[in-house]
This record gives C-alpha cells, structure tokens and sequence, in this order.
C-alpha cells in the first residue's frame, strides 16, 4: 500500500507515469522482500509479508508524522 505514495513522490502526480512506476516498484521492493526473506536466515523461511511489515511500518509513520506537520 505504500509503493504508490513512494512513486507519487518520484514521479509526481500524472497517472500515465504513476501507474507503471507504481507497478514497476511494486514488483521490485516484492522481490527484495521475497530474496531477503529466504536469505537473510539460510535455514529458516521467513514470509515477504513479514518482511514488507518492517519496511513498509517505519515508512508509512514517516509519512503520517510528515504530513502532520
């Protein structure tokens, strides 16, 4: 949920460029998360959306306190 206001602040508001590079980054930072999940701790599996949580978390109080000010 977080990818679009990440590439809104990229790319600006226009949906023709959004859209893709909402897309793009989406795919993207999901296979991070995915590839650090499986091996960051060799022997244990840990899902991308725990991973995505502690990414996404810190990010998105970054923006609510951002925009409270």
């Amino acid at each position: 949920m977080l990818i679009p206001h990440m590439a809104r602040m990229l790319v600006g508001s226009d949906y023709k460029y959004l859209l893709p590079m909402s897309m793009a980054m989406g795919a993207i930072v999901l296979l991070i998360a995915d590839t650090g999940g499986r091996t960051l701790f060799a022997p244990l599996d840990i899902p991308a959306g725990i991973l995505m949580s502690v990414i996404g978390g810190p990010y998105f109080l970054y923006l609510m306190r951002k925009k409270a000010f």
